[in-house]
């Protein structure tokens, strides 16, 4: 099936769930097919990527959903309609300050490590209430979601992380107030987003199932 094929028949599948395009790696053609076949969002991994493709990719929402280094913070914040890879205080506050000199508000997503893995970033399970609270000061930054990433398991055995991210979800859209408003959870991947909807995810991340196997 081709790009176009692939976005169509996924679209068609989600329903009412948000479909992220994952474009890593993938040349600015291949991006613009899935983007005229309906995707409305795209979501790269590393903000020098997405700078160098940013000019001939036709407007769209861009989401930033690799590990934020505080280094490129300001730049991703110029680039990127939502960051969905908040993984720390110190990256919520470093995109509050750049996005206060910048006269910006930033959308964010809080990352959560829900295998509370060492080697992945991310709030921890038992982390991710007080950051909201401690978040919920910075006046530059507005939380609309949570995103995770399961341990590297079959998809049905990401089942119960999914179903206890999406009982923190729940937990924590009752903190919404101020520049906290919790709307969506950001879970499953290619290799298991049919698990992830139906434990309650509203968008999910794509990225081979509509480009196909990727060349690194």
């Amino acid at each position: 099936m081709t790009i176009e094929e692939n976005t169509k028949a996924i679209l068609e599948e989600l329903g009412e769930v948000k479909l992220v395009s994952v474009t890593k790696t993938v040349d600015t053609d291949r991006i613009n097919q899935s983007i005229r076949a309906g995707a409305t969002i795209i979501g790269e991994n590393r903000v020098q990527e997405f700078d160098e493709k940013c000019d001939c990719i036709p407007p769209c929402e861009k989401h930033l959903i690799g590990h934020l280094q505080t280094n490129k913070v300001r730049r991703a914040v110029e680039l990127f309609d939502v960051i969905q890879s908040v993984d720390s205080l110190k990256v919520a506050e470093e995109i509050d300050k750049r996005a206060g000199e910048l006269g910006k508000v930033q959308k964010v997503f809080l990352q959560v490590n829900i295998g509370n893995e060492p080697q992945k970033y991310g709030f921890g399970t038992d982390e991710i209430a007080d950051a909201i609270k401690d978040i919920r000061i910075l006046t530059n930054i507005h939380v609309i979601g949570l995103m995770c990433i399961p341990p590297y398991v079959s998809a049905e055995e990401a089942r119960p992380y999914f179903r206890k991210m999406k009982a923190i979800f729940d937990e924590l859209k009752q903190e919404n107030l101020g520049n906290i408003a919790i709307q969506e959870l950001s879970m499953g991947m290619s290799g298991d987003y049919k698990v992830a909807i139906e434990e309650g995810a509203t968008m999910v991340r794509i990225g081979s199932g509509i480009f196909g196997k990727r060349d690194y």
